[in-house]
């Protein structure tokens, strides 16, 4: 499926149309070419892309709300250069964003973080034992419907299928419970499916307006648009991956590379939360994230204290792990060391925001992936988002970059 477990997700509402009046970032970064930061960043991003065979890769790095670089690096399509202008996909953002609703909900006194998921899904199974917290951590023990065969199956036969809300927790919830609520940590879709679900009955609007109302606006996102279905807003970054050569049952060997830019991500995310955005709101995100600039210090604090030391692994559950400063979990965001972060990676996409509260350094990349990035069983291999992110981290603030490797 592409999902890279530190990274997770994908997403879906509203129009596709951009922000009347919104201007739209020049392929030139304001920082001077002669800015050795500038230059270093530009480096360093290149030598990712070219040790990886990416098509392209588009970054941006901000210092306490200021520009290091703002650059587009490489293809979209053949002949066709990235601009850093160009819409990309998502994915796991959302989860961000879907956290921060519900803590903004929180500090409305809306809700509770430990309200149970009876009072909106009394149907839902567990729905008396399960909390909004226990949704937004991944500790629910709700099963990944991603790690479902039967996703792989029908997703890889048809790529452009329109899948609901109803028809993914279905299928998260036609396996038994991985865990008792609350006992343990496992990477989940299947939780913020139901999250959606439970959002929509608490705000009374469809989910893609709350966000919108509650978060996109708030956190000055411009470019950050949902959709229904698979149409990505002018100009597109372009996609490409060879993850159906199994399903195909494409030989080794034999050459198999397609475009996936328009694959439906309908089945990423809830229904209002598949997104997508460019590189200058990717970097806002995590610069708000971090900082907890729409939350009260309260709020904030539960999304970034993580759970180091928490969970542990389980026969049959591929993510069920332990935690530990590499990789720690929040509400909706991943802990690196002392990074905030997301970082998405499905149907020839990936996306990378990270901000770095202690010296308020964002940074955040897009990239799409060439034919040699796929193995002969045509799966994802080395992992070059956290190539790019540790690299310009470690450049940054090299006392505050913890290595996963």
């Amino acid at each position: 499926m592409g999902l890279a477990l530190a990274a997770g997700g994908m997403s879906t509402a509203g129009s596709a149309r951009r922000v009347s009046g919104a201007p739209r970032r020049q392929s030139t970064p304001q920082a001077s070419a002669s800015d050795d930061r500038t230059v270093a960043i530009i480096a360093l991003a290149r030598d990712v892309m070219a040790k990886n065979d990416l098509n392209a890769v588009i970054v941006r790095v901000t210092i306490d709300g200021q520009e290091v670089v703002t650059e587009a690096l490489g293809e979209s399509m053949t002949g066709v250069p990235a601009t850093v202008e160009m819409s990309f996909r998502n994915g796991a953002v959302a989860y961000s964003y879907m956290a921060t609703l519900v803590l903004r909900l929180v500090d409305q006194g809306v809700v509770g973080l430990d309200d149970s998921l009876a009072t909106w899904l009394p149907d839902l199974r567990d729905a008396d034992r399960v909390t909004l917290r226990m949704l937004t951590n991944m500790t629910a023990g709700y099963r990944d419907y991603v790690q479902n065969p039967k996703l792989d199956q029908e997703l890889y036969a048809d790529p452009f299928r329109q899948w609901t809300n109803q028809e993914l927790i279905e299928l998260g919830l036609s396996t038994p419970q991985v865990f008792a609520p609350g006992t343990n940590w496992d990477y989940s879709h299947t939780n913020f499916v139901i999250l959606g679900e439970a959002l929509e009955k608490i705000g009374g609007k469809p989910l893609d307006v709350l966000l919108q109302e509650e978060v996109l606006t708030p956190m000055g996102l411009r470019h950050t648009v949902a959709s229904t279905t698979a149409a990505i807003p002018e100009p597109v970054l372009h996609a490409f991956s060879s993850e159906r050569r199994q399903a195909l049952g494409i030989a080794p060997g034999t050459r198999f590379y397609e475009e996936t830019t328009y694959w439906n991500p309908s089945w990423s995310l809830a229904r209002g939360a598949v997104q997508t955005m460019d590189i200058v709101d990717l970097a806002t995100t995590a610069a708000a994230v971090g900082e907890g600039t729409i939350l009260s210090p309260a709020s904030h604090q539960e999304q970034v204290a993580g759970m180091v030391g928490f969970g542990t692994p389980v026969a049959g559950c591929a993510n069920c792990r332990t935690l530990n400063d590499q990789f720690n979990y929040g509400l909706g965001v991943v802990l690196h060391g002392g990074w905030v972060l997301q970082n998405p990676l499905f149907a020839g996409y990936g996306a990378i925001g990270a901000y770095l509260p202690e010296k308020k350094i964002a940074v955040a990349a897009a990239m799409t992936y060439g034919e040699k990035s796929f193995d002969e069983q045509g799966n994802y291999g080395h992992d070059p988002l956290q190539d790019i992110f540790e690299a310009i981290g470690a450049f940054l603030a090299p006392d505050d970059m913890p290595s996963s490797r």
